[in-house]
């Protein structure tokens, strides 16, 4: 005989649950199938394009085009900074956001602009042409391949070189995670594809009636719901979609979440694998209702279970290798043990944010500055064996002197940092071995190919940290660099440097 005080079941929002997450690849295949779709690999979570934003200032430039499409050829989420939005596009192709600001004008970084930022990567500078024996098909000055009489056209380099690039870095100083986090989901200013990674796992798929969803509201994920204990259920949770490649979190310590709950007791897991069923490491955390507060998980405190059993012997989870993640409500707490704060009914947890903690302190801000910069004036210098630049910098506005100011902002903003100071730059096509010098002494060329990959490289380098080095290429071309070997041989900007 039925139990009358059975609710009747969803079959249902069962499959829908199994579809959207793709447990049952039959049932994805004959939907496809009937409505015409083909698998698109290309809608995948992608672990290393979920972590932070960078952004790209003075992107549309010889290097900075160059440092947009290595980005993205990694998997980084990119943003450009451009001022005309249909320019931008026609230099940088679809791989990249576009966002319309001008670091001169700092009411234009806005927060649509900063959010989200993992780091920034400034390749702006003054336009410098020459006033004549060019070629039209010429648009720029090549400095070291010939010469031509230079001239500034466009805004000065004060308003380029020093106050815009410290217009960038006083709003990044508001914008950027805490020295060693890593931003994994920022629901201040979600993406597109946050949108359609997570989705319910409710008590329907054990044969209960709890009810949930996840919305992007006010600039919070609201994971909200009714959770009842009818048909011996009890629980209510969200989860991503398996991320492929999954996220590489070797080197944190653990997981810290910005919420803001209803004073209920919650429970946040990390899996290692893709199974659908397989072992989850398990969190339990209170909230104060209606107050916002940071959830440090380290990842030695998290616990092995598998249906809310708790394993014995199980390894450490491997967190070069998280694959999803999941919030949930529930009745129970583990082996059978109640939550003591749960209590049927409807349920509300918002999340800012997401981020991994207590990870190497890496530069957040990368500066394409120039080489001479400290050469103007200095005593001893004979201006005819230096570059152009070096020569012309009073009839070029003080480049290198404003250039020199704005490294200084930089060095002074408490952000860690990289300021690479490139030689004459080219536009041949890189691959040159490579030379580091501090001092600013050095003279000789380096393609702008080579420039870009300075950057990119000096994001994951923990000795990038707070130098600045002259950079020239070698004579012979490089099969291999050693990244690490070449900056490790860097020394760090001394204090006081970094109080100017």
């Amino acid at each position: 005989m039925a139990n009358k005080n059975r609710s009747q079941w969803d079959l249902g929002r069962f499959i829908e649950t199994l579809t959207y997450f793709e447990v049952v690849p039959l049932i994805n295949w004959i939907q496809d199938l009937f409505q015409g779709r083909t698998k698109d690999n290309q809608n995948q979570p992608n672990g290393a394009k979920q972590v932070g934003v960078i952004l790209v200032a003075g992107a549309t430039g010889g290097v900075g085009k160059r440092v947009v499409r290595r980005l993205a050829e990694r998997g980084y989420r990119v943003r450009s900074l451009v001022r005309d939005i249909e320019r931008g596009r026609s230099i940088l192709g679809d791989n990249t956001e576009l966002v319309v600001a001008d670091i001169t004008n700092p009411e234009t970084l806005t927060p649509l602009v900063m959010a989200n930022i993992q780091a920034i990567i400034c390749c702006t500078a003054v336009r410098v042409q020459p006033k004549e024996g060019d070629t039209p098909e010429r648009e720029k000055y090549y400095q070291g391949v010939k010469f031509y009489q230079p001239e500034i056209v466009g805004d000065t380099p004060e308003n380029v070189e020093y106050r815009g690039v410290k217009n960038l870095v006083e709003a990044a100083a508001k914008y950027l995670p805490a020295s060693g986090e890593k931003i994994l989901f920022d629901f201040t200013n979600p993406s597109t594809e946050m949108k359609n990674i997570w989705g319910a796992v409710d008590d329907v798929v054990m044969g209960g009636v709890s009810e949930s969803n996840i919305q992007l509201v006010e600039g919070t994920a609201l994971f909200a719901g009714n959770v009842s204990t009818a048909n011996s259920g009890g629980f209510a949770s969200v989860r991503t979609k398996n991320f492929s490649p999954a996220f590489n979190l070797s080197g944190y310590e653990g997981i810290k979440l910005r919420v803001r709950g209803d004073g209920k007791r919650y429970k946040f897991f990390l899996r290692a694998d893709t199974k659908w069923d397989g072992i989850g490491y398990s969190y339990s955390f209170d909230t104060i209702a209606n107050t916002w507060i940071d959830v440090r998980i380290p990842f030695a405190d998290l616990v092995p279970v598998f249906r809310a059993k708790t394993l014995q012997d199980c390894p450490p989870i491997a967190t070069n290798q998280i694959s999803s993640f999941q919030l949930m409500l529930s009745k129970f707490e583990y082996d059978g043990e109640l939550n003591p704060q749960f209590s049927p009914g409807g349920f509300a947890l918002q999340v800012e944010s997401i981020k991994a903690y207590g990870g190497e302190t890496l530069p957040q801000f990368i500066l394409v500055s120039s080489a001479g910069v400290t050469r103007p004036g200095r005593p001893g210098i004979n201006l005819e064996e230096e570059p152009p630049a070096v020569r012309l910098n009073d009839q070029l506005g003080g480049i290198l002197t404003w250039k020199l100011k704005g490294e200084d902002s930089l060095r002074a903003s408490g952000i860690p940092y990289t300021i690479i100071r490139p030689c004459a730059l080219t536009e041949e096509a890189g691959g040159k071995s490579l030379i580091f010098e501090q001092g600013d002494n050095i003279r000789g060329k380096i393609s702008r190919e080579d420039v870009a990959e300075i950057c990119l490289q000096a994001l994951q380098q923990p000795q990038a940290c707070n130098i600045t080095f002259e950079v020239k290429e070698g004579e012979d071309r490089a099969n291999s660099i050693e990244w690490q070997k070449l900056f490790a041989q860097l020394q760090p900007d001394s204090a006081s440097q970094r109080q100017l």
